[in-house]
């Protein structure tokens, strides 16, 4: 079942849990290794790692992130783009504080007719002294199908 509009933009504002976050050496190694680059030296994590950190990071998960948009099915969930910002360089064994929420919700439909829900939210983190280091925002689309309207 599509879930109504005013569902899905009454979700602009909702605020994930939060939490903290350290990115241990050996996450970092792996995910470094994953992308088939040289390690980092110093410390510096991968920016690979801004695809799930922060969801963790704030206490959420992908599979809530779908109970959220109300998608059920495999393949009714594209990624249209995303954004990482970094302010400071993201560094192994440091803990750090995500906030996050979903920052924009807005149904479109395709030229063919197609129903889909732009859905973005935005992760934050935060070093020990509260200063920002990064910010992930993520655009997915939630696919609704074909309806007549």
């Amino acid at each position: 079942m599509i879930p109504s509009e005013e569902y899905m933009l009454g979700l602009v504002g909702h605020k994930f849990p939060g939490g903290n976050r350290t990115i241990d050496r050996w996450e970092n190694y792996l995910l470094t290794d994953c992308t088939t680059s040289p390690q980092l030296e110093d410390g510096l994590v991968h920016p690979i790692a801004l695809f799930h950190i922060p969801i963790q990071g704030v206490q959420t998960s992908i599979a809530e992130l779908f109970d959220l948009g109300r998608v059920k099915e495999t393949g009714s969930v594209g990624l249209d783009g995303y954004d990482w910002e970094f302010f400071k360089p993201l560094r192994e064994e440091i803990e750090y504080r995500c906030e996050g929420e979903i920052v924009e919700v807005e149904r479109l439909f395709t030229d063919s007719g197609k129903m889909y829900d732009r859905f973005v939210f935005s992760i934050e983190l935060f070093d020990e002294d509260g200063e920002p280091v990064a910010k992930a925002t993520s655009y997915w689309r939630l696919r609704r199908g074909k309806v007549e309207h």
